[in-house]
């Protein structure tokens, strides 16, 4: 499964969303410009993520969107699922032979439960801490 642009500028979205959350509605035009992303772009992710209850919009001059729940109970997967569609690695695993369906489900499993265990609050939360496997290079 590879998630598509679509996924991951929606799960942006959400996650400013959540890092504003209480503080009132935030536009996408803020979003875009603060990402460097396409404003019409975002615009186009917004309208599934509104129809499936996890933003409302708010009307006006200082409007914008704000999260529709409170962000520990929102979760990657939920955001995942209304942008990209069901998690799975490949297509028709009802099909494979034994060894092969196994793995796949395996695969797809192993996915949802990252997915569903990390909420909006995690990754709104989140800060590097220097104990990442990245590394420097000085020259």
């Amino acid at each position: 499964m590879k998630i598509s642009t679509k996924g991951r500028y929606g799960l942006t979205i959400m996650i400013e969303l959540a890092k504003k959350h209480g503080e009132g509605p935030t536009s996408l035009k803020v979003i875009a410009q603060t990402h460097d992303l396409s404003e019409h772009y975002l615009e186009q992710l917004i309208a599934p993520l509104r129809n499936a209850g996890l933003v409302k919009s708010i009307r006006g001059a200082y409007g914008g969107y704000v999260l529709a729940k409170e962000p520990n109970a929102i979760t990657a997967g939920d955001i995942i699922r209304v942008l990209e569609g069901p998690i799975s690695p490949v297509e028709g695993i009802e099909d494979e032979e034994p060894a092969k369906r196994e793995l796949w489900i395996r695969i797809r499993d192993a996915v949802k439960e990252v997915l569903d265990s990390t909420t909006l609050q995690d990754l709104a939360s989140y800060s590097d801490d220097g104990n990442s496997d990245s590394y420097m290079f000085y020259i």
